[in-house]
């Protein structure tokens, strides 16, 4: 049973440009030029129930236009979308009832009062009973800390506190699926690990399904095992972190110092891999994967004098990166 189902999904923008000079904008009354923007490009996918994916992207490549649309807040302007087996626009009431979402940089507490009393409203708003909140909600609180936090106003409560209230309030009607963009910006490294192990909870002890859409890469490696990534509107990788860990990390980083000067065509054609200057002149970094290591190390070492070599992981961040600049279309 998928949770979310994805087809040819597209979303266009009209955005006006405004004619230079005076007569420019007398014209601009009558008529308006604008051009098309696509910011979802036809994109398929489906998520799994009890699936925690990881929705990646760099700014402006269409990630929160398409949470809009699966949440209902935007309407597609062609394809297919089907959320807990719901088109999200059109059955909008109960459709609000089975998903939780969390937006970094919008709150859903009212700002005056003090968090508890957000709860309650909240409660009412889904209609949750007293005995399914107080399971429920005794457990969340406990895990995410937020006891002494209850009895004051949203307003004096730092980031990180924030945050882990908002995403309480999400799980107050204990949805099957959440939506989660940006959910760990500008949190200290404690409060993500404390988010990270509540979601892991959740994901596990109610099989909620989790997408999440976040710039962080140890979010990533933290909670999934499939990402898609986007690009320009459309998705360029749709898998597991793990292939694309083995396909694109290439393995390693081979960090050599050597005693003497020597140039990146010497080491390319001793040995063709990619080269980067290191920290000095005389550091080169090889990028090579995990089963070419011994080969590149063993030629490097037979022909030049040393003083220093060692060897780093890539991370997931840098493999992103490389994809995007290298722009790798893997559909």
């Amino acid at each position: 049973m998928y949770a979310i189902e994805v087809e040819k999904l597209r979303k266009e923008f009209k955005s006006y440009s405004s004619r230079s000079g005076l007569a420019g904008a007398f014209r601009d009354l009558f008529t308006r030029n604008y051009k098309i923007i696509r910011a979802v490009d036809d994109i398929s996918f489906a998520v799994k129930q009890g699936e925690t994916v990881g929705y990646i992207g760099e700014n402006g490549a269409g990630k929160s236009t398409t949470i809009k649309m699966l949440t209902g807040i935007l309407t597609p302007t062609s394809g297919r979308v089907v959320v807990n087996g719901m088109n999200p626009h059109k059955e909008r009431e109960r459709f609000v009832q089975t998903i939780g979402v969390v937006f970094g940089q919008r709150s859903q507490l009212w700002w005056d009062i003090a968090v508890q009393e957000s709860f309650r409203l909240l409660k009412k708003v889904y209609r949750v009973s007293d005995q399914d909140y107080n399971e429920h909600m005794d457990h969340v609180i406990e895990t995410l800390d937020i006891g002494p936090l209850l009895d004051k106003p949203v307003r004096k409560l730092s980031l990180g506190q924030r945050m882990r209230c908002e995403l309480a309030a999400a799980l107050i009607h204990n949805p099957p699926l959440l939506f989660l963009d940006e959910p760990t910006i500008g949190l200290d490294v404690l409060v993500k690990l404390k988010i990270r192990q509540f979601l892991k909870e959740i994901n596990e002890k109610y099989n909620t399904t989790i997408l999440l859409t976040t710039h962080d890469m140890t979010d990533i490696e933290a909670l999934c095992e499939r990402v898609i990534m986007l690009d320009e509107g459309k998705i360029i990788y749709d898998g597991s972190l793990q292939h694309l860990k083995q396909n694109w990390g290439e393995g390693k980083q081979i960090h050599f110092q050597f005693r003497d000067l020597v140039s990146k065509e010497e080491l390319t054609s001793l040995v063709h891999v990619t080269w980067e200057q290191g920290e000095d002149r005389y550091s080169w970094i090889a990028h090579v994967r995990a089963n070419d290591m011994a080969h590149v190390i063993g030629k490097v070492v037979s022909s030049y004098e040393l003083k220093d070599i060692h060897i780093r992981e890539v991370s997931t961040e840098e493999i992103i990166r490389n994809i995007y600049e290298e722009g790798i279309h893997h559909g």
